[in-house]
């Protein structure tokens, strides 16, 4: 039995969707301040569809793109706020948190700049 879409889940139900374990969940929300999700009794958690997303965004920086949690918080941030209130922030403006979603097509011109970056530093390792 799956949940529809805009459903609530609980830290268990999102962990097993998601394949990430509840205690890193956990550590998340305490490293994310953008991740907040509904505490109802006995401090059950439950994930609201936009706090799903958030998961999603942070567990492609991090377990795919290669953020740090530092960069991951940071580059969430410029998200919310816009670029231009981000210190570090390209010149061109952020890639849109569609860009991080997973759904094909929308790797924005950032994350292909990623991409290649990483991709150059790991054969300059190679040849190290």
């Amino acid at each position: 039995m799956t949940k529809e879409q805009g459903a609530f889940r609980t830290i268990g139900e999102l962990s097993k969707e998601l394949g990430i374990k509840p205690h890193i969940l956990r550590y998340w929300e305490d490293q994310f301040a953008v991740l907040n999700p509904l505490k109802r009794a006995g401090s059950r958690r439950h994930y609201r569809p936009e706090d799903v997303e958030i998961v999603k965004a942070i567990n492609r920086l991090l377990n795919q793109e290669g953020y740090t949690i530092k960069g991951a918080r940071k580059f969430l941030a410029a998200q919310r706020r816009g670029p231009e209130m981000v210190e570090d922030a390209p010149q061109h403006g952020a890639a849109p948190m569609s860009a991080l979603t997973g759904k094909p097509g929308n790797d924005g011109p950032i994350i292909a700049e990623l991409k290649s970056i990483r991709d150059r530093l790991s054969q300059a390792l190679d040849h190290a």
